[in-house]
């Protein structure tokens, strides 16, 4: 029995080797030497020149195998990350599903979820796993801005399940759910299994806060605030499936779950008008955009926590990297979701595939 134990370690170690194996201690590592590990610096500067003269972004991470190659501007500085807050709500989910205390199916009629207005029997039959993916069906007006409400059909039009729109009213009670069922805050649950495991360098519980109308809705917006390189730990924890050094942070397979697709991005497309003739094709896991319809490699199996004014934590794990860049609204500056997205295709297209695999 010893001796099958010791086997099954082994081979979860060599299964783990497969990943990316460094991880920032209470600072990151940085790589000088990373034009070695196929970065073309033409490329580099080209992007680097996008970022300058077409986005106002004030902090930028990259991180390829587990070191920090670049960075650019603010990184240590804690800001809102809008929409972000979406994508780390989903991980915090991780270890309540996997012990059972949150069950997917579980109705919003069993959790005696309700808001102003009343919802009807059959929007009450909609289920946790619908509001994660928002596929609720409910089209309530949320507490905050910020979403594709305008887009949505007519309310009780659908069945939950059947319907992808993107909502504030599914995410806000996607995180009273989680706060309900753990019995703690978003913000406790955040410190407690992020930030603490991650040695997060800027984390401060002071200042999270929560926003929004609750004369609209009852459950207002839990909101985040991290500093890009924090975000960047968050990005590479998702790269290695849950894994922080030696220890299971989430569980690999609810990893594999939040970035499985529930909506295709033909669905996205064709509900929001915006993405259409973009360029750019997502679909929707829980709470990640999902990079679809790419005909590079390296974009390929790619995922997105993407917020308003210009946030997002950004995955390529074929090319072993990790973005992030945030636009820190207190200076006045915005950028558009297309631009910070060409700048990530930039980026990932600077690093050549040939070379990446050669060398894993």
């Amino acid at each position: 029995m010893r001796k099958l134990r010791y086997l099954i370690f082994l081979f979860q170690l060599l299964q783990f080797d497969c990943l990316s194996q460094v991880y920032p201690g209470l600072d990151w590592e940085l790589n000088e030497d990373f034009e070695s590990d196929g970065w073309g610096m033409e490329d580099l500067e080209n992007a680097y020149q996008f970022l300058i003269d077409s986005t106002a972004i004030t902090g930028l991470v990259i991180v390829h195998k587990g070191k920090m190659i670049v960075d650019y501007g603010n990184i240590s500085e804690n800001s809102y990350i809008a929409s972000c807050r979406k994508s780390v709500t989903a991980m915090l989910y991780g270890p309540h599903v996997a012990s059972g205390n949150i069950k997917l199916d579980q109705s919003l009629a069993n959790l005696n979820i309700d808001d102003f207005g009343v919802l009807s029997r059959t929007e009450k039959e909609a289920t946790i796993e619908d509001v994660i993916s928002a596929r609720s069906g409910i089209f309530h007006k949320g507490s905050n801005k910020g979403d594709f409400l305008k887009y949505a059909p007519e309310r009780g039009s659908v069945k939950h399940g059947s319907y992808w729109l993107y909502s504030n009213w599914d995410f806000n009670v996607a995180q009273y759910i989680l706060e309900y069922k753990s019995g703690n805050s978003i913000f406790q649950e955040m410190e407690k299994t992020l930030a603490i495991p991650l040695q997060m360098q800027d984390w401060n519980m002071n200042l999270q806060r929560s926003g929004g109308d609750t004369t609209l809705s009852k459950f207002p917006a839990k909101h985040m605030v991290f500093s890009t390189r924090d975000m960047a730990r968050i990005g590479l924890l998702m790269l290695n499936k849950g894994m922080w050094k030696d220890r299971e942070v989430l569980n690999s397979n609810w990893v594999e779950e939040m970035l499985s697709t529930k909506t295709k991005h033909q669905e996205v497309n064709k509900n929001v008008p915006i993405f259409r003739n973009s360029n750019f094709n997502f679909g929707y896991g829980y709470m990640w955009w999902l990079w679809k319809n790419t005909n590079d490699e390296r974009l390929e199996n790619g995922y997105s926590a993407l917020g308003a004014i210009g946030q997002s934590i950004t995955v390529f794990p074929n090319i072993d990297l990790v973005i992030a860049y945030k636009t820190n609204p207190i200076y006045g500056r915005s950028t558009s979701m297309f631009k910070g997205l060409t700048l990530m295709k930039m980026l990932a297209k600077s690093l050549t595939m040939q070379k990446h695999k050669s060398q894993n």
